[in-house]
C-alpha cells in the first residue's frame, strides 16, 4: 500500500489471470486454442512492412470492422473493436452500466465483471445459478441498471439459446443487456442476429479463443449504431488508437479462412467430448460444456491436491480457490496428445 495511491486503488481486488509458466508444461489452464491461427495470419506476419509502424494506425480500424461486419452479416457501423475483449468490456461498463440501479450478473461467471464494478463504482447484484449450474435468466428482474453474463458461461460451460436471450430482452427493454460470447464458437448459439430487433443488446467477442490469437489482443462488440457510438465516445476519451496496424491486419487475415476456422473448432469440440467420457470413466463428475474447457470434480479426490499432482507431472490446469469452486478443476481442451497425457496423469492420481 502506498500513501500516493488514489483512495479507490486501496480497495481494489484485481483480476488474477491464469499462470503463464516459464518452464515447459502442458498448458491447460487459460483456455487458449491448441491449434495455430489461420495460415493467412502467418503470411501476414511475414509480409508485414515494419516501416508502416512509423505511422499511427487507423483510429476507426475500418478494415477489421468491415471484415467482422461481413463475417456476422451486419453493418460496419454496428461493430466496435478493442485491444482484447477485456478492454471492450471495460469500455462497455463505463458507457452503459454507471447507472442509479444495480447491474445484474451471475454469481459465478467471468471474474473480471466484479473487478470492473469496483473499479468504476458500479453497484451490482449477483443472481444465483440454477441447481444445474446454469445462468438463471428467468431470475434476472427488470428493475436494473443493466445485465451482463457470459454465454456460454465461464467457468461452468453452459450456454443459453437465442430464444431464451430474446425472452430476457423482451423483459428488459429499458437497460443494456451485454452477452459475452467469448466461447460461443465451441457449441453455443450467437445472439448477434438479435441486435436489429433489440436496440439495447450488446454482444461481445474475442479473437483469443476460437481464432487462436490470444497473444495479439483483439476483441469486438456488435450492437446497434446508437450503442456503438457510446462505446466510441468512451474509447476516444481514453485511447483513440487501441488497435495497432499489425493487429488489425492479423485480425482480418484470421477472418479470411472460414474453412480452417470450422476445422479447428470442430477438432476442439470432438476432443472435449472424448475427454469428458474418459474423465467420467475415472469417476469425475463433469458439467456439460459448450466451450473449449470442462469443469470437473471428483467425489473422493480433493481438487487442490489433484491440481498440485498434475503440476508435478508437468500439466497445468486451473483451480479456483473460492467457496463455490474449491472442489472443481477447470481444464482447457488441448490437442489429442495433450489430453492423452492428462488422462494418464489422472489415472495415476485417482488410483
Amino acid at each position: 500500500m502506498s500513501k500516493y495511491w488514489s483512495p479507490q486503488v486501496h480497495d481494489l481486488t484485481p483480476y488474477v489471470p491464469g499462470e503463464q509458466p516459464r518452464e515447459q508444461l502442458i498448458k491447460l489452464n487459460t483456455n487458449e486454442n491448441p491449434y495455430p491461427p489461420a495460415p493467412a495470419v502467418e503470411q501476414t506476419l511475414r509480409e508485414f512492412n515494419a516501416s508502416d509502424l512509423r505511422r499511427y494506425p487507423d483510429p476507426s480500424s475500418s478494415s477489421l470492422r468491415a471484415a467482422l461486419a461481413e463475417t456476422f452479416h451486419v453493418a460496419a457501423e454496428e461493430v466496435f473493436v478493442g485491444n482484447g475483449s477485456d478492454e471492450v468490456l471495460a469500455l462497455a461498463f463505463q458507457a452503459f452500466f454507471r447507472q442509479d440501479k444495480p447491474l445484474l450478473l451471475p454469481s459465478i461467471s467471468y471474474s473480471f465483471y466484479p473487478v470492473y464494478c469496483r473499479m468504476y463504482g458500479i453497484e451490482s447484484r449477483s443472481i444465483a445459478l440454477t441447481d444445474n449450474w446454469e445462468v438463471d435468466l428467468e431470475a434476472f428482474g427488470s428493475d436494473n441498471g443493466g445485465i451482463i453474463f457470459a454465454n456460454p458461461n465461464a467457468p461452468t460451460g453452459h450456454g443459453h439459446g437465442r430464444k431464451a436471450i430474446a425472452a430476457l430482452l423482451e423483459r428488459n427493454p429499458q437497460s443494456v443487456v451485454l452477452v459475452d460470447e467469448a466461447y460461443v464458437d465451441f457449441g453455443g448459439e450467437s445472439a448477434i442476429p438479435l441486435i436489429h430487433q433489440y436496440p439495447n443488446l450488446v454482444v461481445s467477442g474475442t479473437f483469443s479463443k476460437s481464432r487462436s490469437l490470444a497473444g495479439i489482443r483483439l476483441g469486438y462488440a456488435v450492437a446497434s449504431r446508437e450503442l456503438i457510438e457510446g462505446l466510441e465516445r468512451v474509447k476516444d476519451s481514453f485511447n483513440s488508437y487501441p488497435i495497432d496496424r499489425l493487429a488489425e491486419q492479423v485480425g482480418v487475415a484470421a477472418l479470411s479462412d472460414p474453412a480452417y476456422f470450422d476445422e479447428c473448432r470442430t477438432r476442439v469440440i470432438t476432443t472435449r467430448e472424448q475427454t469428458r467420457d474418459r474423465m467420467a470413466a475415472l469417476g469425475f463428475e463433469i458439467l456439460p460444456s459448450q466451450t473449449n474447457f470442462v469443469l470437473a470434480t471428483h467425489p473422493t479426490h480433493d481438487a487442490g491436491k489433484l491440481f498440485i499432482g498434475l503440476r508435478e507431472q508437468g500439466i497445468l490446469v486451473r483451480h479456483f480457490n473460492t467457496d463455490a469452486l474449491r472442489d472443481y478443476l477447470r481444464i482447457s481442451i488441448g490437442t489429442d496428445a495433450e489430453m492423452d497425457s492428462l488422462i494418464e496423469a489422472l489415472e495415476t492420481l485417482c488410483r
